[in-house]
C-alpha cells in the first residue's frame, strides 16, 4: 500500500512540475489542483458543486488515501496543455495527413497553401504556429462561418479565431503592392498576345486588361442605408479590377457605395484621376457601363445594341471574348472565398483589409486599394481632357474584320 502511494505521489509531483514534494506542500498543492481542475462549466449544476466540496474538504489523511491521488493524477493528464494541437479535430487531422485533399475544406491546393505560409512575412516565436493560423484563416474566408462556428471546428476559444483572422489579413495585406500591381516592359507584350488569343485576332494585342465591378453583399447601414442599396436591390459596396489574361488582378478599387455607377466609380479610382494604366499605345477591355475613351486612359467598350453594320457586330464578339475574363476571374474570386461574397458585411474600415486579402492571396498562389479617403475624393482642381474613343473603336473594328490570309490572285493586282 505504501509503495503504492508513493508512486501516485511522486505522478503527482512530476505532472505539476515538481521533483520533490514534502507532505506539508501536497494538500495545499492538491487542492488548487483540484479547485481549477474540477471547476464545474455550469454553475448551476450541483452535482458538480457537491463533489467539489467533497474534494476541498478532505483532510490531510485523507488527501494521502490512493483514491484521491488516483483522481487527482487523472485529472491533471488529462489538462491539454496551452497552444497544444488537437489531432481529434477533423480539419486539422486532414491537415497533418500529408496525402489527403484539402480543396474541399480549404479552396486551395496543398501546395498553394505551401506557397501561401512560405509567403508570409511574419514570423511566429509563441502561441500557434504559422502553420494552423493560415489554415484557421482559409476555413473562415472559404465557408463564410462565424467565429464561434471556427472556434468549434479547431477546438479553440473564439477569441482566438478574432486574433488569428486579423493578424493573418494584416499580414497578407504587406504583400499587396508586391502581389497585385500593373504590368511593365515585356510582361506588357505577354498580356497584349494573350488578349489577342482570347479574343481570336490579332487587332486585340493593343489589349492589355479588362475592367468590370461586382457588389459586395452589406448589411444596411444605420446612416445613409439608401446610398448603398443598388440596382440588384440589395445592400452592397464596389469593388472594381482590372485582370490580365490570365485572370490574375492588376489593379483593385473598394468602397463605393453600391448605388454608385461604374463610370463614376471609375473616374474616381487612381486608376483613372492618376492615369496609371493602360500605357499610351495600349487598352483596357469594359463593357457597356463604361464610356468609350481615349483620354485620360483608354477603355475600349462594345458598340450599343442594335449595331449599324457586320463589321460591329463582328467587333462586338471578338470583344465579348477577350472581355469575359474578368469575368471568371470575379466568379473564382466568389467560389473560393465566400466569407466576403456569400455574407452580408458590416460597413467598417476593419473589413476593408480582408475584402483586399481575396486578391493578394489568390495572386500569392497563382504565382491599391483605397484604404483612405483620399483616394476617393473627387479632385476637379485639375481638369482632364476626356476624348471620345469612338474614332479608335472604329479602326479596331475594322481591323478585327480583315482578313487574316489574303486571296493570292488579289495580292498580285492594284485595285482602283
Amino acid at each position: 500500500m505504501t509503495r503504492r502511494t508513493d508512486e501516485l505521489r511522486r505522478r503527482f509531483n512530476m505532472l505539476n512540475g515538481r521533483k520533490k514534494a514534502g507532505e506539508d506542500r501536497l494538500q495545499p498543492t492538491m487542492r488548487n489542483t483540484l479547485r481549477k481542475l474540477s471547476r464545474p462549466t455550469n454553475k448551476n449544476c450541483p452535482t458538480a458543486d457537491r463533489w467539489l466540496d467533497l474534494k476541498l474538504n478532505l483532510t490531510h489523511s485523507c488527501a494521502m488515501n490512493n483514491k484521491v491521488l488516483e483522481a487527482a493524477v487523472h485529472l491533471t493528464e488529462n489538462i491539454t496543455p496551452y497552444c497544444q494541437l488537437n489531432a481529434t479535430v477533423p480539419i486539422l487531422r486532414l491537415f497533418l495527413d500529408r496525402e489527403s485533399d484539402l480543396r474541399p475544406y480549404l479552396r486551395l491546393t496543398r501546395q498553394s497553401i505551401v506557397n501561401l505560409i512560405a509567403a508570409l512575412p511574419y514570423e511566429v516565436d509563441h502561441g500557434w504556429s504559422k502553420d494552423i493560423e493560415v489554415v484557421m484563416f482559409l476555413f473562415w474566408l472559404a465557408h463564410a462561418a462565424s467565429y464561434r462556428v471556427v472556434a468549434s471546428a479547431f477546438g479553440i476559444p473564439k477569441s482566438t479565431v478574432h486574433r488569428v483572422v486579423h493578424k493573418v489579413s494584416r499580414a497578407v495585406l504587406a504583400l499587396l503592392k508586391s502581389m497585385v500591381c500593373l504590368p511593365q516592359g515585356e510582361e506588357l507584350e505577354e498580356v497584349g498576345a494573350g488578349f489577342a488569343r482570347l479574343a481570336g485576332s490579332p487587332a486585340f494585342h493593343v489589349a492589355v486588361g479588362a475592367i468590370d465591378g461586382c457588389h459586395i453583399r452589406i448589411k444596411p447601414p444605420a446612416v445613409n442605408a439608401a446610398c448603398y442599396f443598388n440596382r440588384k436591390l440589395f445592400h452592397s459596396v464596389q469593388l472594381q479590377a482590372v485582370c490580365d489574361h490570365r485572370g490574375k488582378f492588376l489593379d483593385i478599387c473598394v468602397g463605393f457605395p453600391g448605388s454608385v455607377h461604374d463610370a463614376r466609380t471609375l473616374k474616381n479610382s487612381a486608376i483613372y484621376s492618376r492615369q496609371l494604366y493602360p500605357p499610351e499605345g495600349r487598352c483596357i477591355l469594359g463593357d457597356g457601363g463604361y464610356p468609350c475613351l481615349t483620354s485620360p486612359i483608354t477603355i475600349m467598350t462594345p458598340y450599343r445594341e442594335p449595331v449599324a453594320s457586320p463589321v460591329e457586330a463582328r467587333y462586338n464578339r471578338h470583344h465579348s471574348r477577350a472581355r469575359c475574363v474578368i469575368e471568371r476571374a470575379f466568379g473564382m474570386l466568389k467560389t473560393r472565398w465566400r466569407s466576403i461574397f456569400f455574407k452580408a458585411l458590416e460597413v467598417s474600415p476593419e473589413f476593408t483589409p480582408i475584402v483586399i486579402t481575396c486578391f493578394a492571396t489568390g495572386d500569392i498562389i497563382d504565382a491599391e486599394m483605397d484604404d483612405d479617403d483620399d483616394d476617393v475624393n473627387e479632385d476637379n482642381s485639375e481638369a482632364r481632357e476626356v476624348v471620345c474613343g469612338d474614332t479608335l473603336r472604329n479602326r479596331l473594328a475594322a481591323a478585327v474584320s480583315v482578313p487574316d490570309i489574303y486571296v493570292p490572285a488579289l495580292v498580285e493586282h492594284d485595285h482602283v
